[in-house]
């Protein structure tokens, strides 16, 4: 009879414990939501993506990439499983014969099953194909007339790239069904107002201007493709943060350096913050988390 009394005594205090702990709100609450799984990324393209910049280049037979680069960095934020990076320093669109490096078409054929499983792929690719590097160097060693004559042969090729590069994105849609396509551009190189100068100011708006005008091409490419692709722009990351910036985000190394005695690769490509930057702006982008909950 006792035991049987202070039973129901027990159970009628948990019970008044109960009543009071909803009325001041000390309810249990529900076991915290498990964070997503990561997100399945492959990354395609240039020396961008290769990572050009972030730290030495290490060659993996003719496909040279950095270890740091952006692509690095959203794979060490954890929200992402990096399957591949597929990105070669100086990539063009399609394989040529005279060019080794494997192409970003050979990118593709080359990771179908790492693609097929891919729900995020970012890429950059364009720059090499309009010749952007023969237009920085005579840019930055010839008179201004010259400089605005190798832009000018550059710009004239855009027309083509958009076509080429809208073909690319869907290409890579196919690949990649079930992916969102990132599609970097790149960051104007000179500031040509707060800037040291390197060049005259004049050159630098040159180089600015090719650099525009080809991001305005990728992102017309990217709607006339109409997959599920995003243009990420990366200009107003790097505001202040030119090449001749008091705090450049970009590489240069004006003298030649062992042991070929010529100028380093990374020049003129996003230095640690740079890719840092580029990382940033492709998680704000895109958001991983909201793509595995699709």
């Amino acid at each position: 009879m006792a035991t049987h009394q202070l039973r129901r005594r027990h159970t009628a205090f948990a019970g008044a414990l109960a009543v009071l702990a909803l009325t001041l709100g000390f309810a249990a609450s529900p076991a915290t939501a498990a964070p997503p799984p990561p997100v399945d990324y492959v990354a395609l393209g240039d020396s961008y993506t290769a990572g050009t910049g972030a730290g030495g280049l290490y060659a993996d037979a003719i496909c040279w990439q950095s270890e740091g680069g952006y692509v690095d960095v959203v794979a060490d934020t954890g929200r992402v499983n990096l399957l591949a990076n597929g990105a070669c320093h100086g990539a063009l669109l399609f394989t040529l014969d005279e060019v080794p490096i494997p192409s970003v078409s050979a990118q593709i054929s080359g990771l179908g099953n790492e693609l097929a499983a891919a729900e995020l792929v970012s890429i950059t690719a364009g720059a090499n194909d309009i010749g952007s590097g023969d237009a920085l160097v005579a840019c930055l060693t010839q008179t201004l007339i010259i400089c605005q004559g190798a832009v000018n042969n550059a710009m004239s090729l855009l027309p083509g790239l958009e076509l080429t590069l809208a073909e690319f994105y869907r290409d890579i849609a196919e690949a990649a069904p079930n992916a969102t396509i990132a599609v970097m551009g790149y960051p104007l190189l000179f500031d040509p107002i707060n800037g040291v100068p390197i060049v005259s100011v004049e050159h630098q708006i040159e180089v600015n201007r090719a650099v525009a005008a080809l991001n305005t091409t990728i992102a017309a490419a990217v709607k006339a493709s109409e997959v599920n692709a995003v243009f990420v722009d990366v200009t107003k990351r790097f505001r202040g943060h030119a090449v001749n910036s008091a705090e450049p985000w970009i590489v240069l190394v004006p003298a030649p350096v062992p042991p070929f005695n010529r100028l380093p690769d990374a020049n003129f490509h996003p230095n640690p913050a740079g890719h840092q930057a580029y990382a940033a702006a492709l998680l704000s982008t895109i958001k991983p988390a909201q793509l595995a909950k699709r």
